[in-house]
């Protein structure tokens, strides 16, 4: 099963060739860059010469990227007028990196409870109108479940298809696996109080095409390592398999990362490599005994 990690935490430190170097040096044979952040690579004149390069070091050690992660943040205002409108060149960079699919975020805007109607219908539209760039660029796009904080109790709650219900019927609505996968934060399903392993048969094998994994408390999102958490991984992998899960298996989990020294990343980086290959491994070796057993 190929396995991937995004480039946020690694780039923050020293740039995006940085960041590929260390992940392909630590034993990655697949990379999801990381657009929404240390991005300003993407604005630059050279900005295709910098995508090829990228490209060529990963193919000279048998690397590819696999995936990418759309910009986000800032709130409604600056997502729709400030980020959306670099998504054709955003789409472009991942054309040249020879992407598969693009992790793009659903609108939110404010409360979501009591407005699940309205974001629905607002997110639609959103989403279609994102096809003409698949269609361009060949590169699905994946719907991602969110969390938003509470305006009283700041805690963690439900956001825009925190519910994997939700999550399903927005792909199902949309009716176009052509241009449109779901990608689950595994963590997120655990931030909103759900646990991950429902979640993945609730969506099955048919709309899960993509993964972000990491660790939570159930309270913070860590973006740790697997295991370093209370996500119960045995069963999470049992559920994939159970779907026979043949999508991304992208770790986000490099937060962890955040607090070592320069220095002894490329040895924390390998240690988060081999945690990824461990699941990834596991995963693909239940898969294949269930099918043997069938």
């Amino acid at each position: 099963m190929l396995y991937s990690c995004q480039t946020a935490t690694l780039s923050s430190r020293a740039g995006i060739f940085y960041a590929v170097d260390t992940l392909i040096d630590a034993g990655y044979p697949a990379i999801d860059i990381s657009l929404f952040c240390h991005n300003a690579y993407l604005f630059e004149d050279n900005w295709r010469e910098t995508a090829r390069e990228l490209r060529a070091r990963a193919k000279a050690r048998g690397v590819v990227f696999n995936q990418a992660h759309a910009p986000f943040g800032g709130g409604y205002d600056h997502y729709t007028q400030k980020l959306i409108p670099t998504f054709p060149r955003v789409f472009e960079f991942c054309e040249e990196l020879g992407v598969r699919q693009i992790v793009v975020h659903p609108l939110q805007q404010g409360r979501y409870y009591g407005r699940e109607r309205e974001l629905f219908d607002m997110n639609m539209d959103f989403y279609r109108s994102l096809i003409p760039l698949s269609d361009q660029h060949g590169i699905k796009i994946a719907i991602e479940n969110m969390w938003q904080t509470h305006p009283v109790t700041r805690r963690i709650c439900d956001d825009v298809c925190a519910d994997p219900h939700e999550l399903a019927a927005y792909f199902d609505t949309l009716n176009d696996p052509a241009h449109f996968t779901v990608c689950l934060d595994i963590g997120h399903v655990a931030l909103c109080g759900r646990e991950p392993q429902d979640a993945i048969r609730v969506l099955g094998h048919d709309r899960l095409g993509a993964l972000h994994v990491h660790d939570v408390d159930y309270v913070n999102d860590l973006h740790t390592i697997p295991y370093l958490g209370r996500i119960n991984w045995h069963q999470v992998i049992e559920a994939l398999a159970d779907i026979d899960y043949k999508g991304e298996f992208t770790m986000e989990s490099d937060a962890f990362l955040a607090p070592f020294p320069t220095d002894y990343l490329p040895i924390a980086t390998k240690f988060m490599a081999d945690t990824t290959k461990y699941l990834a491994n596991r995963l693909e070796s239940l898969i294949d005994e269930k099918n043997m057993d069938e």
